[in-house]
């Protein structure tokens, strides 16, 4: 009788071609938001592929987590990395992006085709599932991130701030008010983690990773402002949304709210529009920004503002996660860190009921049939538990419903 042997973790033996091809796979199929990724890649390259073990695929979801940016493409980013090198990282960002991204620019470029009763009614349903799609997110994010009466004192405190200061100042100030606070009132033990990360990146590149970070944060709204180039100017908003979403996903949705509909380059209508078909498709979420950089007012629109968006949404995500893996593991043992991302993390469920309220609640719920709607969808997502594609179409199909109804 023989005992079947499960094979050793293999570390940075593959090459950037088999990573574009698993993560490709990755990207047509992967369904569900970010969550549901992290257990896509976890069965694909801990399980099946052995390329790393639990303990190092744990801690880089820890640290994805803990930092801005797309959580799931930072930690896909850091997969590749570590199993060939920066030509894995790039290789397994582009794989697992472009599918979505690609659909989403179809989608902005279909947006005309939808100037009728049939397809109206399609863009107001999709408007109605993002308020399902957000509250859910709410929900299951609070139940998460603000588990005691401190850090859900915490949530009610930045919803208040974000509302009461539109637009990225208050994001901004919500999140810090609730590092302050975590750090004062969420000082509970530190967690000992004993896993490592083991990445191939030395403290000289993650300098520099960091740096490149700050300098582009720094220097891309002077040049703008300077130059008055609109490619400038909407890669600085993609890029400053991607520096500060904390917990990826539906959270970015305030971030580019503010950078591109406060300001005009998109219409409210279309933004939520394509927030909901964005819910259809596989891969990140965050692709979302290449349909608003497709539909920008400002920029070279079309394919051109779509990459300039999605580099510039994605690329500081990238550059954090390469300049902290060399620091992390001290880091994360420190009491203080601990307690100011606790008070961050609660932050961010305030800004996203926030942003549930106002762009997304008050711009598709119109009235009782919206209303009606947005509750099934809800109830569909929440007690159904039905995918997050499937109960896209059945706002669609509610939303022709409705156009038709007087």
């Amino acid at each position: 009788m023989t005992t079947e042997v499960q094979p050793a973790v293999q570390e940075g033996q593959g090459s950037a071609w088999e990573v574009f091809r698993v993560f490709l796979k990755l990207g047509v199929t992967s369904f569900g938001g970010p969550i549901a990724h992290l257990g896509y890649f976890r069965a694909e390259v801990v399980t099946r592929r052995r390329w790393l073990d639990d303990k190092e695929f744990g801690d880089l979801v820890a640290l994805g987590q803990f930092l801005p940016g797309p959580a799931s493409s930072q930690v896909g980013f850091g997969i590749g990395l570590f199993r060939a090198g920066w030509r894995g990282a790039l290789a397994a960002f582009l794989a697992f992006t472009l599918p979505s991204a690609i659909l989403m620019v179809a989608f902005a470029y279909g947006a005309s085709l939808f100037d009728s009763v049939v397809g109206r009614g399609i863009l107001d349903g999709l408007q109605i599932v993002a308020v399902a799609i957000v509250a859910q997110a709410v929900w299951g994010m609070a139940r998460t991130l603000t588990p005691d009466r401190r850090r859900a004192g915490i949530a009610v405190v930045a919803a208040v701030v974000a509302i009461a200061f539109a637009g990225s100042v208050g994001q901004l100030g919500a999140i810090v008010v609730g590092a302050v606070a975590g750090l004062l009132l969420c000082r509970e033990a530190a967690n000992d983690p004993s896993a490592m990360i083991r990445f191939p990146v030395s403290r000289v590149a993650g300098v520099i990773c960091l740096a490149l970070f700050a300098g582009i944060l720094v220097v891309t709204p002077i040049l703008a402002a300077v130059t008055g180039v609109g490619g400038i100017a909407l890669f600085d908003a993609f890029y400053s949304a991607g520096s500060f979403v904390f917990g990826g996903g539906h959270v970015v949705l305030p971030l580019l709210q503010a950078s591109v509909v406060q300001p005009g380059w998109v219409t409210p209508a279309q933004f939520l529009a394509g927030y909901g078909a964005a819910q259809a498709v596989p891969g990140p979420l965050f692709t979302f920004s290449a349909y608003l950089g497709a539909l920008s007012s400002v920029g070279p629109g079309g394919v051109a503002g779509a990459a300039i968006a999605l580099v510039g949404v994605f690329l500081p995500g990238f550059l954090l996660l390469t300049g902290v893996l060399p620091f992390w593991n001290g880091f994360r043992r420190r009491i203080w860190a601990q307690a100011v991302m606790r008070g961050a993390n609660a932050a961010v469920v305030g800004i996203l009921a926030a942003a549930l309220y106002n762009p997304v609640f008050t711009t598709a719920i119109t009235g009782p049939g919206p209303f009606c709607l947005g509750l099934l969808c809800f109830v569909l997502l929440m007690s159904w538990k039905l995918p997050p594609w499937l109960v896209v179409i059945v706002g669609a199909a509610g939303g022709i419903l409705l156009a038709f109804l007087p």
